[in-house]
């Protein structure tokens, strides 16, 4: 008979006591697979508890797999598999350090974040603050599947004062990242009749739209940004383009190209164009120069674009404006799909926008990173670099081209360049198909994270790492 040594007086209760003597006997091999338990009645007799206790425990033991029941015979141990006494050879976890994206450079030239110190944390904490005290109910019940009405109703109004974009915020779709949305637009548009990306160019779309299926078509550039001649002989029926700042080339497409572009999209009904307006608000120069859907005359036009690059990556909030005929198809198709911008980053961008904040930001950040770009431009004189290369890249946008003229690869010179602590990215990696043979090597720097007073000290690490 089982007889395990109950205490009465602990704060575990008397059936887990008996569950964890029962299973410690079976895990030890004292109690041998096929043996019989005592029946709850007869155990609770031995040891002077209720019945309902011993139940308790058995049906724990059964619950785990350790018993089983039969009926009118009573309860049986159960086979226990033999647990292995050391973990098998295995790849060892990555470390943070080894997940990270790159290394921590003393000059990061990256073009994948933003200078977080001019970000205005004492303005968006007291929006917060006032969020919280203000719409207590509102955070914690789900918010429009398109994000919330106000942020809607900013993002329209700035669109329409900066961008010449015309368009009702019903049009507007909120969404954690553009990645999320252009996955949206797969499912929207359909994944037959193929996806055309510009090549060179952000690769990341293309993969999101093969990943959902997609047939992906490179489509090759000349210097007004895409070749429509090209678009036109390929098997293609939606074009993502950045005609504002082609990355990483920098052009800026001229209203012709445009218009030829819209043409194509015209002549068939189920053309599309994804305007990818990623970095549309840092024009240095001139009059900023509006949207390509501010052209658009036959709703043919997607357009898209980000909070990662004007306040940070971090925010996860971007959105897109739908033609009307395609916000109808969205709301009859997708619109199951929750909003996945948590209210309360929605109520306080909104309140950001409404009350001029984000334009003074805007204005702001636009001041501090011309000043960068125009101190890399003067290092790149003053350290002679420019008699080995030239920048290009548009008076726009947050990161220029770097051409050199010299025998090594693009990845050598990166290399180079990370081994004494300067970040750079190589061109090839845009790439979709091979590059063209036997051009200038190509690397992209971006300089919204490098202070003007470390351009020249950055480049002339680079002049001597490259022994120019």
């Amino acid at each position: 008979m089982l007889t395990p040594i109950l205490d009465h007086s602990s704060k575990q209760p008397l059936y887990e006591q008996i569950y964890h003597h029962i299973r410690g006997e079976m895990e030890a091999g004292r109690l041998r697979a096929g043996e019989r338990l005592p029946s709850k009645r007869a155990l609770a007799a031995h040891l002077k508890v209720g019945v309902i206790t011993v139940e308790g425990a058995y049906s724990q033991l059964l619950a785990e797999g350790y018993l089983r029941s039969e009926p009118k015979r009573g309860f049986f141990v159960q086979p226990l598999e033999a647990l292995p006494t050391s973990p098998p050879a295995c790849r060892p976890i990555p470390s943070a350090a080894e997940l990270a994206v790159s290394p921590p450079f003393q000059y990061d030239f990256s073009t994948s974040r933003v200078d977080t110190g001019l970000f205005p944390f004492a303005t968006w904490a007291k929006l917060m603050r006032e969020v919280l005290s203000a719409r207590e109910a509102a955070l914690l019940s789900s918010t429009h599947p398109q994000g919330s009405p106000e942020l809607r109703r900013a993002i329209a109004e700035h669109l329409y004062r900066f961008r010449g974009i015309q368009a009702d915020s019903e049009q507007v779709v909120v969404g954690a990242g553009s990645e999320y949305l252009i996955g949206l637009l797969v499912q929207l548009l359909g994944r037959e009749g193929g996806y055309g990306v510009e090549n060179p160019g952000y690769t990341k779309p293309a993969r999101i739209f093969a990943s959902n299926g997609a047939q992906v078509v490179p489509l090759p550039l000349d210097g007004q940004g895409l070749r429509v001649d090209a678009l036109e002989a390929a098997p293609v029926r939606v074009a993502h383009v950045t005609p504002a700042h082609h990355f990483p080339m920098g052009i800026i497409m001229p209203v012709t190209r445009r218009k030829a572009l819209l043409a194509w999209a015209m002549e068939c009904r189920e053309r599309y164009i994804i305007e990818d307006d990623y970095d549309s608000e840092y024009r240095f120069s001139g009059r900023p120069i509006p949207a390509l859907q501010s052209l658009d005359g036959g709703e043919r036009v997607i357009y898209l674009n980000t909070f990662a690059k004007s306040l940070a990556p971090s925010l996860r909030i971007s959105y897109m404006v739908l033609p009307p005929h395609l916000l109808e198809r969205y709301r009859r198709e997708l619109r199951f799909y929750s909003s996945t911008v948590p209210a309360f980053e929605q109520y306080a961008l909104a309140l950001f926008m409404e009350r001029g904040h984000f334009e003074r930001h805007l204005s702001r950040t636009r001041i501090r990173y011309k000043a960068r770009r125009e101190a890399l431009l003067a290092a790149a004189k003053e350290t002679g670099l420019l008699k080995v290369g030239a920048f290009s890249g548009g008076d726009a946008g947050l990161h220029l081209l770097l051409r050199l003229h010299d025998c090594r690869s693009e990845a050598e010179l990166a290399a180079l360049a990370a081994k004494a602590g300067v970040g750079v990215a190589p061109l090839d990696g845009c790439y979709l198909t091979p590059p063209p043979p036997n051009q200038d090597p190509c690397l992209i720097l971006g300089y919204t994270r490098t202070p003007p007073e470390a351009m020249e000290p950055a480049l002339r690490r680079l002049k001597s790492v490259w022994n120019f």
